[in-house]
């Protein structure tokens, strides 16, 4: 049997968090899902796994208790990607450590459909989001790699490489979109002229993109026991290269 992998996230306030975690977790349990759901009282982020009827019905369960119509990315694995099944309460569904105004982003997605036309511009500065050893497995043709160990060292580095007087076009990109969503806000506020970032990330895009049309090289680097996916969204063939602050090596068993 293939399991289905779901990935998703939403930027809205969310009330009652420790009710949410509870309903989440039971029905987790209910239905066999597998995976990582993040809550704040920003939105949510998740990847969670199980068999495609069970994921069908857990989809319902998500949508009810947040309120939401769900807009996931999907792919199939012969095994499962997680061993656990984790609902969290974090300060943001990702780290950024600073107040943004998601809403400012309002106008900067682009669908994958256009992404080539806008990353082949040579006045374009395309701009890899996510964290130095993602970036080793694969990225776009011609991307900047930050060269950054976390997502809010992200912010300095635009500010000490880049001006907006000078570099007025930015399209960025991540592995899902949730990060995107928190920085296009951030590179408008400090002045940029045209921000665009990646609808639905690289996943999206290698999921709606001809290989013979891909920009992108290599594999794409996912935070799930498949390490990376290949350009048709299979298991890659990388092995893990996560930094052990990232990925520590197995605690030992107590003889």
């Amino acid at each position: 049997m293939n399991y289905q992998i779901i990935t998703f996230y939403e930027f809205k306030p969310l009330n009652d968090l420790p009710e949410i975690k509870t309903a989440l977790k039971s029905a987790m349990g209910e239905l066999s899902i597998l995976g990582t759901i993040i809550v704040a009282e920003e939105g949510f982020n998740a990847t969670v796994s199980g068999a495609p009827t069970d994921i069908e019905e857990f989809t319902a369960v998500l949508e009810k208790t947040f309120q939401t119509k769900l807009v996931y990315k999907t792919s199939l694995h012969a095994e499962r990607p997680f061993l656990k099944a984790k609902v969290r309460i974090k300060k943001e569904i990702v780290s950024l450590r600073q107040r943004i105004e998601i809403e400012k982003g309002i106008g900067t997605h682009t669908k994958p459909a256009e992404w080539n036309r806008i990353i082949c511009d040579e006045n374009t500065i395309v701009l890899d989001a996510r964290n130095d050893y993602e970036v080793a497995v694969g990225t776009f043709r011609g991307a900047t790699n930050p060269r950054i160990e976390k997502f809010s060292d992200l912010p300095k580095f635009v500010q000490e490489n880049f001006n907006p007087r000078e570099h007025r076009r930015i399209a960025m990109f991540c592995t899902g979109g949730i990060r995107c969503e928190k920085f296009a806000p951030f590179l408008k506020k400090l002045g940029f002229e045209e921000v665009y970032q990646l609808e639905g990330g690289i996943l999206k895009y290698l999921e709606e993109t001809p290989t013979e049309e891909s920009l992108w090289e290599g594999e794409c680097f996912v935070f799930d026991d498949r390490i990376a996916v290949d350009a048709n969204l299979r298991r890659g063939a990388t092995e893990d290269a996560r930094p052990l602050s990232v990925n520590p090596p197995p605690k030992k068993t107590p003889k």
